[in-house]
């Protein structure tokens, strides 16, 4: 099975100004997102992956773009917009702590699969579409590449909850309790009989134990001996 590193964009001027950016064209990285990308794209260097998927907005393409020049290597990298950021409609641009006096927002926080965003899409229609590309990519680097190999796809929160909602096998309506943080890095690895979630919105933390695979095969029952540490001499 091959492993997804699910990467969310580092900080902006909206993330910092409490703006919901959305889809709008041009919101790119502030300063403090910059250097998160480059610590993030430093981690994964250990990693050789094979190949980086991004959605297209300029924010996603920055922090995929660290991560790639950071690669020995220039391994493949894409746009995808299955896993572009929820179209929010008329909430996109708009303040959050404005947005918090709707009525809208109460069932974002606590029924989400009942959400269509006023002139946008609905929350199950974003993660269904997000789940489907992030697994249709993994069973491709999987089937060129093989069980060990690596990638990554940079996204944004909502959508990178979504898929590890899914992958949790968590209903959308419990959602809101993951937390996501900017240039955070969670691990998925995709096997026959279910996924395996191996990491959750990590900022910091040695990597290098992926570049020998993710042992494949059944749970071991009392929870095994874990990932072998970066010198071989088990975690």
């Amino acid at each position: 099975m091959a492993t997804v590193l699910l990467v969310r964009h580092g900080r902006t001027t909206a993330n910092a100004t409490g703006l919901l950016a959305g889809r709008t064209a041009g919101v790119g990285l502030d300063e403090l997102g910059r250097g998160q990308a480059a610590r993030t794209g430093d981690r994964i260097a250990a990693v050789p992956v094979a190949r980086v998927v991004s959605s297209p907005l300029d924010r996603c393409l920055e922090t995929a773009r660290a991560i790639v020049d950071r690669q020995t290597g220039a391994p493949p990298s894409s746009v995808e917009d299955g896993i572009t950021e929820c179209d929010y409609g008329r909430w996109q641009g708009r303040r959050l702590d404005e947005l918090a006096k709707e009525d809208l927002w109460r069932t974002v926080q606590s029924h989400p699969s009942a959400v269509v965003f006023p002139g946008g899409e609905s929350m199950t229609v974003m993660q269904a579409r997000a789940v489907s590309a992030i697994r249709r990519h993994d069973a491709a680097v999987e089937a060129e590449h093989g069980p060990g190999a690596v990638w990554v796809a940079v996204s944004h929160g909502d959508i990178i909850k979504s898929v590890l909602a899914d992958a949790l096998g968590m209903h959308l309506d419990m959602f809101q309790r993951l937390e996501v943080g900017p240039a955070s890095v969670s691990i998925v690895s995709y096997g026959t009989s279910r996924p395996r979630v191996l990491a959750t919105s990590t900022d910091s933390g040695d990597l290098s134990w992926l570049a020998k695979g993710v042992p494949s095969g059944d749970a071991p029952v009392g929870g095994g001996a874990g990932a072998p540490a970066a010198d071989g001499s088990g975690a």
